[in-house]
């Protein structure tokens, strides 16, 4: 927003200087000074033809003069003059002096032949503009400024129309509503949240409906189970068997469990991510906290996991981040035959971290399917009873929070799966309002 602060504040700056300046210079009276050019010349000759006459008869030929010309002329004594002696010189000048006060000016003209005494014409100034005319100005002043405002924040009344509209489509059910950006915009940190914010709802309405349809898939096994064990448990007298169905039926309500559980925490997942707190943590410690976590089932699939990394600063949540590089290890461990590599790369702006195995990788088919949740590949070797097509999921979640993302495609150099995570190097994520 602060761009659009900025852009009404010149906006406004401008109007005013470039109205304020036309209106001064169409009511400003016209500059006078230049334009006396027939007065001093008729204050020269009249000042050339009184030297030739008396002082005695000075004040009345002038008197004489003034009514036959109707021009104000007056006859005074240099001592009148409150001027510094130094000008009194110019008085001999051709075309004299010129004085101004509030009401109009004073050509004032000697000779040596008038010796201490000068001949003033006076010249009264234009009239200032009526009120009428100062009305239309003080209108138009304003009437300028609000026309100059329009077309300066004609773009942002045009994007807010575009916010409005999209968001009035999103409430009315078209969840696919969203704002094209341009880098015109005064309120693109608007729009790019308005569309973050679309784009997580419908994921989670999308993910909910999903979960939904997936428990009522999933679970439909578990009960017929539990309904077959109960009856079977009924029906015999047999201690032996009894007890049999009711391990059964013990087994089928574990899986229920887990399953339950596991839906559960994915549903709220997204309630977590307010609780991202990123703090600075290198990548040697990160991996060797994955590691430390992932061993045990590595050792037990005698699975090579070699880190290629040096050390470096990274800006993120080391719990999350952790289980999300987890998660592609254990999946990793799944698929593989021998070897995981894990490694780090840094741009200017970016961190990459990528996860290769020499597993069978990921059909070309589901690369864009496997980081949805309740995905499964057919050939999921060594799958553990428990594992609900979660854990890619959580992954994507995970590196969206960290305003990141992940690429999945095929191993060039151990020909099985790879994961490639990118973190910018720094943000904000309280409250989940700000970007990388």
């Amino acid at each position: 927003m602060k761009k659009l602060y900025i852009s009404l504040i010149t906006g406004a700056l401008i109007s005013s200087f470039i109205l304020g300046w036309l209106i001064d210079s169409l009511s400003a009276p016209p500059s006078t000074h230049d334009n006396f050019k027939v007065e001093k010349q008729i204050l020269a000759g009249v000042v050339a033809e009184i030297s030739h006459h008396p002082k005695s008869e000075h004040e009345a030929f002038l008197k004489r003069f003034t009514q036959a010309s109707h021009f104000s002329l007056s006859y005074h004594s240099n001592s009148e003059l409150a001027l510094p002696r130094e000008l009194h010189g110019e008085l001999l000048v051709p075309g004299g002096i010129t004085l101004e006060d509030e009401l109009g000016f004073y050509l004032i003209q000697t000779s040596a032949a008038l010796a201490d005494s000068h001949i003033q014409l006076r010249v009264e100034k234009p009239p200032m503009p009526t009120n009428r005319t100062d009305l239309f100005l003080t209108v138009g002043f304003y009437l300028g400024i609000c026309i100059f405002m329009w077309w300066w924040l004609a773009p942002l009344t045009k994007r807010l129309s575009l916010l409005n509209k999209a968001t009035a489509q999103f409430a009315n059910g078209n969840l696919d509503a969203r704002i094209n950006l341009t880098g015109l915009s005064y309120i693109r940190e608007l729009e790019t949240s308005y569309n973050r914010m679309a784009d997580q709802i419908q994921q989670l309405i999308e993910e909910n409906q999903l979960l939904a349809s997936s428990m009522s898939h999933d679970i439909r096994t578990p009960l017929a189970c539990l309904r077959f064990g109960l009856d079977a448990a009924i029906d015999t007298k047999d201690p032996t068997k009894i007890q049999h169905y009711l391990e059964r039926m013990e087994n089928d309500l574990d899986q229920m469990e887990s399953m339950l559980n596991s839906y559960l925490e994915y549903a709220t997942l997204e309630q977590k991510s307010y609780q991202i707190s990123p703090t600075a943590i290198t990548s040697t410690e990160l991996f060797d906290n994955c590691f430390y976590q992932v061993e045990p089932k590595l050792n037990a699939q005698s699975i090579k996991l070699e880190i290629k990394s040096d050390t470096q600063q990274l800006y993120v949540d080391p719990h999350w981040l952790a289980r999300a590089i987890v998660n592609l290890l254990s999946n990793a461990a799944d698929f593989a035959k021998t070897t995981i590599t894990i490694s780090t790369t840094q741009t200017h702006a970016d961190t990459f971290i990528e996860i290769e195995d020499d597993g069978p990788g990921i059909d070309e088919a589901n690369l864009d399917n496997v980081l949805k949740p309740f995905f499964q590949q057919e050939n999921h070797r060594n799958r553990a009873a428990k594992n609900y097509g979660l854990g890619l999921a959580i992954v994507a979640k995970v590196i969206a929070w960290h305003f990141g993302d992940i690429k999945v495609s095929r191993s060039k150099e151990l020909g099985g799966a790879k994961f490639t995570l990118r973190l910018p190097h720094r943000c904000h994520l309280k409250n989940k309002t700000s970007s990388w």
